[in-house]
């Protein structure tokens, strides 16, 4: 089989969570270029609106599905609705996620319980129902998770997110139990870590720190538009059809120092 055939996404449907912006919409847009049909899932009806109507003007086939992945009760009804609007899901974008600072001795009860719901329960609920309704009947399919390079170390003294650290760990290692139970149905589950990027939810914390990050990094940058895009089709792929349960680092080089 030629590289060019192997990279080849047509004829699969990718849901991609938190998909109506930044790293969500870049990795639905690669993996649509690729030929995917491409489910947006995210809260806001306009944002969604907008990113379905971007991937139309670049010839990608994409509905979009608003939902409040922290609420566990939506993930079931959203995923049957994504079935049977589009047809049997076959890739997996864990990427919907949330993040609060403040001091752990004062982190308040409800910031937790936020993070956590969205940046872990969801993705086990989601992979749950994806995995039960389509890969596990169909012998295929492909996870990607993503984590963050905060998930394997603590933080800067600047930085106060022990909920966000501690969910994206907890992603990094049910990344790897999942590969481990679900590799026998032929479904392949790895983790992106990225670094800084910049986001909505990084906006505040670059402002103030860009520069520092940047000297942190060999590659002296923080991470682009483009940066995730080869890294979440190598994994969607059958290019990457005997790895899984892997947690691939995209921070510029800064988790080797």
């Amino acid at each position: 089989m030629s590289v060019k055939k192997l990279f080849d996404l047509s004829g699969r449907l990718a849901l991609v969570t938190g998909g109506s912006r930044g790293l969500g919409l870049q990795m639905a847009q690669a993996l649509g270029e690729m030929g995917a049909k491409v489910a947006l899932v995210a809260r806001k009806a306009d944002e969604l609106a907008q990113a379905q109507g971007h991937l139309a003007e670049l010839g990608i086939e994409a509905q979009s599905f608003p939902a409040d992945l922290s609420k566990r009760t939506a993930i079931a009804p959203l995923i049957a609705a994504i079935v049977e609007k589009m047809g049997p899901i076959d890739i997996l974008v864990n990427n919907a996620g949330a993040s609060w600072g403040a001091p752990a001795e004062d982190y308040p009860d409800e910031a937790w319980d936020k993070v956590m719901d969205l940046n872990i329960d969801a993705i086990f609920f989601v992979s749950r129902e994806v995995g039960k309704r389509c890969m596990i009947p169909g012998k295929s399919g492909s996870i990607i998770n993503i984590a963050s390079i905060a998930g394997l170390r603590g933080n800067p003294i600047e930085m106060k997110t022990i909920a966000y650290n501690t969910s994206k760990g907890a992603v990094v290692n049910f990344t790897r139990a999942l590969a481990a139970e679900w590799g026998p149905h032929n479904i392949r589950v790895n983790a992106i870590l990225p670094g800084f990027f910049p986001s909505k939810m990084t906006k505040g914390l670059l402002g103030s720190m860009q520069e520092m990050v940047i000297q942190r990094s060999p590659l002296r940058r923080i991470g682009g538009d483009e940066d995730l895009m080869g890294a979440a089709t190598l994994f969607a792929s059958d290019a990457a059809r005997h790895i899984t349960g892997q947690c691939l680092a995209v921070d510029g080089g800064s988790t080797a120092l």
